[in-house]
C-alpha cells in the first residue's frame, strides 16, 4: 500500500520545472524606450537583418499613413504586440474531465487583442487557411521553457518606422518564468525582406493588483485628403533619411541595416565609414 501510494504520488506531480507563465504581467517601458514609445526615427534601420526589399519600404514609409483611417486602429502581429504599450494576461484553459492543458490564452491591452496558444498538439491549419494578426499558435515545453511556433500571420512591423515583416513568417517565441518575472523572446524568420532570423526579447513584471482598462478604438477622418491618396516617399526622394545618421554621428550606410549590423565586429568596420556632418543647434532666442 505504501509503495503503491508512493508511485501515485510520483505520477499526478507536474512535469518537472515547468513554469506556468499564467499571471497579470505589467511591462518594462525602460527597455527600448525611445523606439517602444516615442517610436524609432526614420531612416533608423540599424541592428535589423532586412534586405533591399524591406529598406526600399521603409525609404517609402510617411508617417502620416497611420492617420489614415484603415490604419487608425490597426492591431500589432503577434510577435510585435509585446513590444506595444500593452499589459498582459496570461491564463490557462483545461479539460474538465481529464485536467489535460488544452490552450494558453493571453489577452494584450493595446487593440483588445485575445490570442490562444494551443498545447493539445493540435496541427497547424493548411497554407490557404486565413491569415490574421495574430496567427496559429501552438506551445509545447522544453525544459522550463515554453516554446510556441506561430504562422499564419498578416504582414506587419519588424520596426514602427516602415520596415515590415511578410505575411510568409514564421515567430518562435520562448517563455521563461523566474518568479515574478517573465521574459519573452521573440525569433522572427521571414523569407520575404530578412536574410537572417530577428531575434528580440522583452520583460514583463508580476503585477497582480493591476486593472487593465479597455481599449476602444474609432477611426476618424483627422485630415482631408483626395479619395484614395495614400501618403508615401517616391523611391529616391525621402528627405529625412539623413537625419538620423546626422543626428547621432553614425554612418549613413550603417543606419541602412542589414544582417551585418547586428554584431558588435561592425563597430570596427564603421571607424572607417564617412560621417554626416551634424546639424546645427537652433540659436538660443
Amino acid at each position: 500500500m505504501v509503495v503503491l501510494c508512493l508511485a501515485l504520488s510520483v505520477t499526478i506531480r507536474p512535469a518537472r520545472a515547468q513554469d506556468d507563465p499564467s499571471g497579470e504581467w505589467s511591462p518594462r517601458f525602460h527597455e527600448d524606450w525611445p523606439e517602444r514609445i516615442p517610436g524609432p526615427e526614420i531612416g533608423d534601420y540599424l541592428g535589423l537583418p532586412i534586405n533591399a526589399a524591406d529598406r526600399l519600404r521603409g525609404d517609402s514609409w510617411d508617417a502620416t499613413l497611420l492617420e489614415i483611417p484603415e490604419n487608425q486602429c490597426r492591431a500589432h502581429g503577434a510577435d510585435y504586440a509585446w513590444r506595444g504599450p500593452s499589459n498582459i494576461r496570461i491564463w490557462k484553459e483545461v479539460d474538465l474531465a481529464t485536467q489535460k492543458l488544452i490552450a494558453y490564452h493571453i489577452y494584450t491591452s493595446a487593440y483588445n487583442e485575445f490570442r490562444t496558444i494551443y498545447m493539445d498538439g493540435r496541427p497547424h491549419p493548411p497554407d490557404y487557411a486565413a491569415h490574421t494578426w495574430l496567427g496559429f499558435s501552438t506551445g509545447k515545453w522544453d525544459g522550463d521553457i515554453l516554446t510556441v511556433t506561430t504562422d499564419h500571420l498578416k504582414e506587419n512591423w519588424v520596426r514602427r518606422n516602415g520596415i515590415a515583416r511578410s505575411d510568409e513568417a514564421v515567430v518562435t517565441e520562448h517563455f521563461l518564468r523566474h518568479g515574478n518575472y517573465l521574459t519573452v523572446a521573440v525569433i522572427t524568420y521571414d523569407p520575404v525582406y530578412l536574410t537572417e532570423p530577428f531575434i528580440r526579447t522583452t520583460d514583463f513584471v508580476l503585477d497582480l493588483q493591476q486593472q487593465i482598462a479597455p481599449w476602444p478604438c474609432e477611426p476618424v477622418d483627422e485630415v482631408d485628403r483626395p479619395e484614395g491618396y495614400v501618403p508615401n516617399h517616391l523611391p529616391g526622394t525621402n528627405p529625412f533619411l539623413n537625419e538620423f545618421p546626422a543626428k547621432y554621428g553614425i554612418p549613413p550606410a550603417a543606419a541602412r541595416g542589414g544582417a551585418e549590423t547586428m554584431y558588435p565586429e561592425y563597430r570596427i568596420k564603421m571607424k572607417s565609414m564617412k560621417l554626416l556632418p551634424r546639424p546645427k543647434k537652433a540659436a538660443q532666442q
